[in-house]
């Protein structure tokens, strides 16, 4: 039997959850369009919200006050702007104010290509609002340890998933090089790419660091991370979303103050994700990752293509 992919690792969690723990899942379609990309399983436990958009946190955060820890699927991250106004003035300061917990599973799910309404990236909004955890696991190890984190808090979890890696099979571990000429740092399905792109690099006799981040809020670095950090000569933090006000910004701010250096960024553009191809304005490739730490090591700090 092969290694089972991070749908597989997510489906057996929620099983377990529902079947074994009074969980409950809710969310929109899940049982009408491929049960989340196979990531649900057809067992009990399952609330199907009606599709009003807006309502289905108030629900997801009155199962959790009563004890049920709900796993709140949104199927699109665009959509936890019509729900955030529950998670974030509710779900999350409930146990700050009254000292009653509200701890919810919030299943985001990013995606590209499909629209302006429905290609966002936005685990961003939920690290600046206090009470959440935010983490972005695209491994099965990583989905297992977000799992555990949840259920061993009362905090709201935010974990900010993405499609493109529902098929992952493999675990991504750090490529960490001393007095590199630099460590690329990557958030989300652009650790796939920036990964690749410091395998080629080297294959181009450039010496490159890679760094995984998947725990966003709390943030913090392993010392052994941070030295390797600090020797390398330059450092971009890659993400999924919009680089204004966006998670690479944030943490390169995090990264930059522990090591007195300047950290460099790279997201999505500032420009309306599209559906036709040429206007998807999808998150960094490695190709576009190459570039962009050409450009950094000529000298060339230019953020975006105008």
């Amino acid at each position: 039997m092969g290694q089972k992919n991070l749908a597989t690792t997510i489906k057996e969690i929620t099983r377990n959850h529902l079947e074994n723990c009074n969980g409950l899942l809710l969310g929109q379609s899940i049982s009408a369009v491929g049960w989340v990309n196979n990531t649900v399983p057809d067992c009990k436990g399952i609330v199907e919200l009606p599709m009003t958009d807006v309502a289905g946190a108030g629900i997801a955060v009155g199962t959790a006050i009563v004890g049920r820890r709900p796993i709140f699927v949104i199927r699109f991250q665009d959509f936890l702007i019509l729900n955030g106004s529950q998670l974030i003035f509710y779900a999350a300061k409930v146990k700050e104010l009254h000292n009653q917990p509200a701890p919810i599973f919030i299943r985001a799910i990013g995606t590209e290509g499909i629209g302006p309404c429905h290609s966002g990236n936005l685990h961003n909004i939920f690290m600046h609002f206090p009470g959440f955890n935010v983490f972005a696991p695209i491994t099965s190890k990583e989905y297992e340890q977000t799992w555990d984190a949840f259920m061993n808090d009362n905090k709201p979890m935010m974990c900010s998933e993405h499609r493109d890696t529902f098929t992952n099979c493999e675990e991504i571990e750090d490529i960490l090089v001393e007095d590199a000429e630099i460590t690329v740092c990557a958030i989300s399905v652009t650790r796939l790419e920036a990964q690749q792109a410091v395998k080629t690099l080297h294959g181009e006799n450039v010496k490159c660091s890679f760094v995984n981040i998947f725990k966003l809020k709390p943030f913090s670095l392993k010392e052994e991370i941070v030295d390797i950090i600090k020797s390398s000569k330059h450092i971009l933090v890659v993400d999924t979303g919009h680089e204004i006000s966006g998670a690479a910004q944030a943490i390169a701010y995090e990264i930059g103050k522990k090591i007195n250096k300047f950290v460099h960024i790279l997201g999505v553009e500032d420009k309306t994700k599209c559906i036709c191809e040429p206007y998807q304005n999808r998150y960094p490739d490695s190709e576009k990752i190459i570039t962009k730490i050409n450009n950094i090591i000529k000298g060339d700090y230019t953020c975006q293509k105008e």
